[in-house]
């Protein structure tokens, strides 16, 4: 398949809305144009990357419609890439069109909007939050994996895991009074590392997998 290929369906596509449309305008694949309005501006291509993207913004220096037209095949509009794809088109601008020629068919993925994404204030909060509560930079950015990740959750539970080990088993209360950690008892009671053992009423000793963590953070 070329590029060439979409031409002629996406060109009768636009013909039956009243465009008049001409292909290679000025480096621009398709343009089609109707009544007064601004130009319409169309990049036809087979894959869908980020060069494809960086052209579709730079006609937007042409006009404020742009769309880029791909085969109804491409990999782009596969179900696990299509809404990302879908929303980061929206926050440029740019539209999206697929393209059958076998059938002659088109449609169109998602016109050129003006976005705004919606933020997520309790999101945003949790980031300030996780920003604030953790001590100092123990992260390289964009070096640190998931796993590997120190958050202050995991501080706050190596203070803990610490406290233990140097107090004996200890009550959740008195922990989190010494540590100044309001959310000792949480953490405790969650064990999400497996580093904490209950002895009833609110009693906490540190386990020997909690023992071997302390010693290799020592170390």
């Amino acid at each position: 398949m070329q590029e060439s290929d979409l031409y002629l369906p996406l060109k009768k596509f636009l013909e039956k809305q009243d465009y008049e449309v001409k292909g290679e305008i000025e480096d621009c694949d398709v343009v089609a144009m109707k009544d007064d309005c601004p130009p319409t501006i169309i990049e036809l291509k087979l894959s869908l990357n980020l060069e494809v993207i960086l052209q579709a913004v730079d006609r937007l220096k042409l006009s404020p419609i742009i769309y880029i037209g791909v085969p109804h095949s491409c990999g782009a509009l596969k179900r696990k890439k299509k809404k990302r794809i879908v929303k980061l088109l929206k926050m440029l601008g740019i539209g999206l069109i697929a393209i059958n020629p076998k059938k002659k068919t088109v449609a169109i993925i998602v016109a050129p909007t003006k976005y705004t994404p919606k933020q997520s204030k309790p999101r945003q909060q949790w980031l300030i939050d996780e920003f604030v509560s953790r001590t100092g930079d123990p992260n390289l950015g964009g070096a640190s994996t998931k796993t590997g990740r120190m958050t202050a959750y995991k501080q706050q539970a190596i203070e803990i895991a610490q406290h233990l080990n140097q107090h004996g088993a200890s009550k959740a209360s008195d922990i989190a009074k010494a540590l100044d950690i309001t959310k000792a008892r949480n953490i405790l009671y969650d064990n999400h590392y497996r580093w904490f053992e209950g002895l009833g009423k609110g009693i906490y000793q540190l386990t020997d997998l909690g023992s071997q963590a302390i010693q290799a953070f020592q170390e």
